[in-house]
């Protein structure tokens, strides 16, 4: 039996990978990544394992959110506490309705690589290769910028650890103290037939915080500091493999790019890179599963033999239309292997359209409606939905349509900033916790 190392993947077909003009530079650029210190630790990764395990058994909920694609030039303190802020006030909101422990996992960090359905793209008569992220290329259209380039691996790289560093820095120095959600920007709820529900939602967090406080006598240490872990798609396997590291006193080896890696619809195939590369690593991962076809028990055989608590995370990304009929089946095909997941809803993928002007969006109300018949479903089924994956935003983009304020296609051109996927943004995103902890709460 071949034993596993960082680079076995090498040996399979591999789907999602840049065709790279120069291999030595490539392998240049590889080795000196292996070189420079992990941006976690094995420790954190160890410790995401074991509360996702809880969230398989409803002791906590997993809320992972960020942006679809993160851009190099996006690595500035405004947005980086834009995400951070979102998500933290999110799970707040979740802990609040819940009355239950969130694991808060950012799209962040690293989700600087994005799969494509075509390597090439066609402009005007002029083919050039795909924008993969800004890992890999850039989105402007021309041969140069089109071209992938190895260091695109180190500033993508920097940029990750600049990025971790200052939201362990924002954490530490009491940025996610969140006493106050009387002091959001909730001024959305104004629009809302449920206004006097939010309003009450805030009312009532502020006042079970302070009575909180009374009670011990000072600042809840735990509000104040929280734990954080980022997450990203396990996409560019040079680059996964690179920070790819055995660490002392523990057995395996750990992918030190990020907490929790995943694999999706393009890169689930059983006996290609990916799948080989991730049943090698001791992370937790997560598996996007859509209405593209995937052998769970295979799948579980190789990335799941020994039935780790928290090793793997089932992210169903359906759509509304198709939950209803698709979700039972993967519930179905999971609990024939006689193993254990962790389940989350990823209410975004399933759902994107295009408007007729040709612009990409998503519909709040469908995406709201996909979580809503998860919960259902999951419960009828004798399941648990332990957590929700969406894409959102910091500041208020104009992305998606509907929610509080009845965003429709006219004001989509407004603030639409994203190079792949529509976003929440800020008041979307706050809303859909608001009412989806609502739902989960009953």
């Amino acid at each position: 039996m071949t034993l596993w190392n960082p680079t076995s993947w090498q040996d399979k077909n591999t789907a999602q990978q840049p065709n790279y003009a120069d291999s030595a530079s490539l392998a240049a650029t590889v080795e000196q990544l292996s070189s420079l210190p992990p941006l976690v630790s094995s420790w954190e990764i160890e410790t995401l394992k074991s509360q996702l395990a809880d969230a398989a058994n409803g002791k906590r909920f997993l809320l992972q959110a960020g942006d679809c694609a993160e851009r190099f030039a996006d690595c500035t303190p405004e947005r980086i506490t834009g995400q951070l802020k979102v998500l933290l006030q999110m799970s707040l909101v979740l802990v609040h309705s819940t009355k239950n422990r969130v694991i808060r996992v950012g799209r962040l960090a690293g989700q600087y690589a994005k799969p494509r359905s075509s390597d090439v793209e066609t402009i005007d008569g002029v083919t050039l290769p795909s924008y993969r992220g800004d890992l890999v290329n850039d989105i402007e259209f021309s041969e140069i910028a089109r071209t992938p380039n190895p260091n695109r691996l180190l500033r993508g790289f920097e940029r990750s650890a600049m990025t971790i560093n200052f939201v362990r820095a924002l954490i530490d120095g009491g940025f996610a103290d969140l006493h106050h959600p009387e002091y959001w920007d909730l001024s959305f709820v104004e629009h809302s037939p449920k206004a006097s529900e939010y309003q009450s939602i805030v009312a009532s967090i502020a006042e079970s915080l302070r009575f909180m406080e009374t009670l011990a006598g000072e600042s809840v240490g735990a509000i104040n500091r929280v734990e954080f872990f980022t997450s990203h798609e396990g996409l560019h396997l040079h680059y996964e493999q690179a920070q790819t590291r055995q660490v002392p006193r523990r057995d395996g080896w750990y992918d030190l790019s990020c907490h929790f890696p995943w694999i999706g619809a393009r890169t689930t195939t059983v006996d290609g890179g990916h799948v080989e590369f991730f049943k090698g690593i001791a992370n937790p991962i997560g598996i996007k599963i859509g209405t593209h076809e995937v052998d769970v028990e295979q799948l579980f055989d190789i990335l799941h033999p020994d039935n780790e608590p928290g090793r793997i995370t089932l992210i169903h990304r359906y759509g509304a239309d198709k939950i209803s009929t698709e979700l039972p089946k993967l519930i179905d095909a999971v609990k024939a292997t006689g193993k254990q997941c962790l389940f989350i809803s990823d209410p975004m993928h399933g759902n994107t359209e295009r408007t007729e002007s040709g612009i990409k969006t998503r519909n709040f109300d469908s995406i709201l409606s996909e979580l809503e018949q998860s919960i259902d479903i999951h419960k009828q089924s004798d399941s648990i939905l332990g957590g929700v994956h969406v894409e959102v935003c910091g500041q208020n983009v104009t992305e998606c349509t509907g929610g509080a304020r009845g965003l429709d296609e006219s004001g989509l051109g407004d603030a639409y900033e994203s190079l792949v996927d529509p976003r929440l943004n800020y008041e979307q995103a706050i809303e859909l916790a608001m009412l989806i902890g609502q739902k989960l709460g009953k």
